[in-house]
């Protein structure tokens, strides 16, 4: 006989919760002939995302971005993160009209961020970080967090913006884009891999808009087996796997 998760004493205050919520018997009658399970796969899925259930607007944004959208059902899920009330209805509705996601939909990702600084991400999924404290004591790791809201950032680099210098990839930017933070190019790559187990930047790095203490553009990139790397570099200095990171205003 099989392993149970729940105890007898847990089952029976499961089922007595539900039947003082209205289940009764025509209704569990439902459920077990759901084909497949459905039925409760739907619940417990409710219950794992937090009790939340996304808008028509939410819905209608992942339809078209497919496993490129990343809604506040996957940060509570995966960074462990709870969104009051207010904060839900802040992001209830998706900013980008879907014209914009259409256009964008094989190379950004959409996501809700919750604020998070990169210190706080990395104590929530460490193992994804590669082993590096030079940045602990530094503003733009400790201080920036994520903004909540909703973001469409390129998974990765603009078009030719390798081998550039900062003021070269900037001018590469459309009246459209802006530079993101790093702790917002952080959030997706890592949120992107616990939802999907895919690495977005994994033989690249990005600029990001934040300067460390001693002047250097931070990038963050080559996201390998051993973990997202964060590193800083002066505006004049370019190479072939150093791009830039851009998100759409």
């Amino acid at each position: 006989m099989s392993s149970r998760e729940l105890s007898i004493h847990q089952e029976h205050e499961v089922l007595g919760k539900l039947e003082n919520a209205g289940l009764n018997s025509e209704l569990a009658q439902k459920i077990i002939d759901s084909r497949d399970n459905d039925l409760a796969k739907k619940v417990v899925a409710y219950i794992q995302r937090g009790d939340y259930d996304p808008s028509t607007s939410q819905k209608r944004a992942k339809e078209i971005m497919g496993a490129s959208y990343m809604g506040p059902e996957d940060a509570i899920k995966h960074f462990g993160v709870s969104f009051t009330d207010k904060e839900l209805i802040q992001v209830r509705e998706i900013p980008f009209t879907e014209a914009e996601l259409e256009a964008c939909k094989e190379t950004h990702i959409l996501f809700v961020g919750y604020p998070l600084s990169i210190l706080d991400m990395r104590s929530k999924v460490k193992n994804l970080f590669y082993n590096q404290d030079w940045y602990y004591s530094q503003s733009f790791a400790k201080k920036e967090k994520v903004n909540l809201r909703w973001y469409l950032i390129r998974k990765d680099e603009v078009p030719s913006s390798t081998s550039k210098t900062w003021q070269r990839q900037q001018s590469l930017l459309t009246s459209d884009e802006t530079t993101p933070r790093a702790c917002e190019v952080i959030f997706m790559v890592t949120l992107y891999f616990l939802v999907t187990g895919k690495r977005l930047l994994e033989k690249m790095y990005v600029r990001c808009s934040d300067l460390a203490s001693v002047g250097l553009r931070v990038g963050v990139g080559d996201f390998g087996s051993e973990g997202l790397s964060v590193d800083g570099y002066s505006d004049d200095y370019y190479r072939v796997s150093l791009g830039l990171a851009a998100a759409r205003k």
